[in-house]
């Protein structure tokens, strides 16, 4: 080994030394505040749209005729009836209306005074509701955390 080599290693073991023999100091950690608090708040808004549809159906039919100077013409005053049935997704349905042919009716005396009124409602739908209405759910939390040492 040469002398230049000697002396770097012989530093360097003397480095090592020193370093060795030197304390540790640390800091301690102490926070610097005595007391505190951390608030929080969340808002939250839901909007709900809401379609409600309901429907009223008929199934038979409801025929009436009133009046005064009117009369049968003699035949059946019960109309024919025919029944119709349909299957839409797996759901049959029936109803009964009349045929093509009612009653007949004629005036009793030709000439004179008569009232007459003829009604006929036939099955289907009657009737149909729709509703339609939205709701707003407005949710506010605040949490308040405090803290003190």
């Amino acid at each position: 080994m040469t002398k230049l080599q000697e002396a770097i290693g012989f530093g360097l073991v003397l480095g090592v030394i020193h370093g060795m023999a030197q304390p540790v100091y640390s800091v301690p950690v102490v926070p610097n505040f005595t007391q505190g608090s951390m608030t929080s708040r969340t808002e939250t808004t839901s909007t709900i749209t809401e379609t409600i549809n309901s429907m009223d159906y008929n199934t038979g039919y409801q025929y009436s005729v009133t009046g005064s100077g009117v009369e049968h013409s003699g035949e059946t005053i019960v109309p024919n009836q025919s029944t119709v049935s349909t299957t839409i997704n797996g759901v049959t349905s029936r109803w009964t209306g009349l045929s093509n042919s009612k009653p007949n009716w004629k005036q009793t005396t030709p000439g004179a005074a008569f009232q007459f009124t003829e009604t006929y409602s036939g099955p289907g739908l009657s009737n149909q509701t729709i509703i339609q209405r939205e709701t707003v759910i407005e949710s506010v939390t605040e949490t308040t955390s405090i803290f003190s040492q």
